[in-house]
C-alpha cells in the first residue's frame, strides 16, 4: 500500500514542544514524537510494554517519554529508562524510528531503520532558501494518500472544485503534457494571454502588479516518491515570456504538498506555499497562506466522499483519460518502489 524504507513529513517542527508528546499514526504505525533535553526529537513505538496504554498520553521528562498511565520512562531507543520500584533490566524493547528535523519540519523513516539515511532525504528548490516566503498548514483527510497525488497531478478539477478561486475554463482548454524522468513525473500546462483568476489577482496586488491585464499562467506538477508532489505555479503579464519572465512582471511560487499515509484510508496533508516575491513579508505570508488555506479545503469534501464510493464499490473499474497520465504514472513509481521492497527484511 505505501513504501516503509523512505522519509515522510510527521509533523511540523512546532508540532512537538518540550513537555508533551505528539501521537500520530504514520504508514499504520502508531508513534510518539517527543522532544529531549537536548531539543532533538525522538519517535518509539506508542505503545507502553507494561499495559499496552499509548506513550503519547504521557509527558517528556528530561531525555525520556514518561507513561501517563503508571510512570513507566521510555529512551529514544526504545528501552524502558526506568520505572517506580521496579528493575527494568528484563523489559523488552519498543520499536524506535529514525527522524530527521529540518527547516520546519520533523521527517521519520517507519522503515527499517539500518536503511535509513539522511542524505535520501528530498531537497527541493525553496527548503531553507531566504529567497521564498513560506506559510503553511495540515489537514487530516479520511482517503487513500494516492487519491490526494491523483488529484494534485491532475489540476483539471481546478474549474469545478475551484471555481471561486483558482478554476479557470482556460484550464479546460488547455491541453497538458505528462513526462518520464526515472522516478520523477511531470505533468505541465501552459495558458496564454487570460485574465488571472481571483486568487492570482490577489497574488499580482500583493506584489505590486496590476491585476487587470492578460496574464500567462503555468502549472507544472513535480511527483516524486514516495509522495511529495511539488506545482511551480504562477502568472506573469502577458508579453514578458510566461514562465521565463522577468521577477519583477510575475508572481511565482512553489506549492507545497507533502502527502503522508496514516492508514489504508486516511493521510496527513501537510500543505503550503513557497513564494518567489516578497519573501520577508510575514502579513504577505498570513494571506497567502489563509487564502490557500481555503483552496485546499474545497478539496476535503470531494476526496472523503471519493473513498466512501470507491470502498463501497471495490469491484467497480475506473475509466482512465488522457488527463490522468500524471497520476498513472506516479502510481506506477509507486508499485516500482513497493515492488522493491518486497525482498527486504523490515
Amino acid at each position: 500500500m505505501y513504501p516503509l524504507n523512505t522519509w515522510y513529513v510527521a509533523a511540523r517542527s512546532h508540532e512537538i514542544g518540550s513537555t508533551r508528546p505528539l501521537g500520530r499514526h504514520i504508514c499504520n504505525k502508531p508513534m510518539a514524537f517527543f522532544r529531549q533535553a537536548s531539543g532533538q526529537v525522538a519517535a518509539v513505538e506508542d505503545f507502553c510494554p507494561h499495559r499496552g496504554a499509548p506513550l503519547s498520553l504521557g509527558f517528556v521528562q528530561g531525555d525520556t517519554l514518561v507513561c501517563g498511565y503508571h510512570g513507566l520512562a521510555m529512551g529514544g531507543d526504545g528501552k524502558t529508562a526506568s520505572m517506580p520500584c521496579q528493575r527494568v533490566r528484563g523489559f523488552p524493547a519498543i520499536a524506535s524510528y529514525p527522524v530527521h528535523e529540518a527547516h520546519g519540519f520533523v521527517w521519520v523513516w517507519p522503515g527499517h531503520p539500518s536503511q535509513a539515511d539522511v542524505a535520501l532525504i528530498p531537497q527541493f528548490e525553496w527548503l531553507g532558501n531566504p529567497a521564498f516566503g513560506y506559510g503553511g498548514g495540515l489537514y487530516h483527510i479520511g482517503c487513500d494518500y494516492r487519491l490526494m497525488i491523483d488529484n494534485l497531478m491532475d489540476l483539471t478539477h481546478e474549474t469545478y472544485v475551484h471555481s471561486n478561486s483558482i478554476g479557470q475554463k482556460e484550464i479546460d482548454e488547455a491541453p497538458c503534457q505528462t513526462r518520464v524522468a526515472g522516478d520523477h513525473v511531470i505533468t505541465e500546462r501552459y495558458m496564454e494571454g487570460i485574465e488571472a483568476p481571483p486568487f492570482w489577482q490577489m497574488a499580482l496586488r500583493l506584489n505590486g502588479l496590476p491585476d487587470d491585464r492578460p496574464v500567462d499562467r503555468w502549472q507544472i506538477c513535480h511527483f516524486t516518491p514516495p509522495s511529495h508532489v511539488m506545482i511551480e505555479v504562477g502568472v506573469a503579464l502577458a508579453g514578458n515570456g510566461g514562465y521565463h519572465a522577468p521577477d519583477a512582471v510575475k508572481a511565482a511560487s512553489w506549492v507545497v504538498d507533502f502527502i503522508t499515509p496514516e492508514t489504508a484510508t486516511s493521510m496527513h496533508y501537510f500543505w503550503g506555499m513557497a513564494r518567489r516575491f516578497k519573501p520577508t513579508d510575514p502579513e504577505l505570508t498570513e494571506k497567502i497562506r489563509e487564502g490557500q488555506g481555503k483552496i485546499f479545503a474545497e478539496d476535503l469534501e470531494m476526496l472523503e466522499r471519493q473513498q466512501k464510493n470507491l470502498s463501497a464499490h471495490p469491484e467497480r473499474k475506473l475509466l482512465m483519460l488522457n488527463i490522468d497520465a500524471g497520476g498513472v504514472q506516479s502510481r506506477k513509481v509507486i508499485d516500482r518502489w513497493l515492488a522493491a521492497e518486497q525482498g527486504v527484511v523490515a
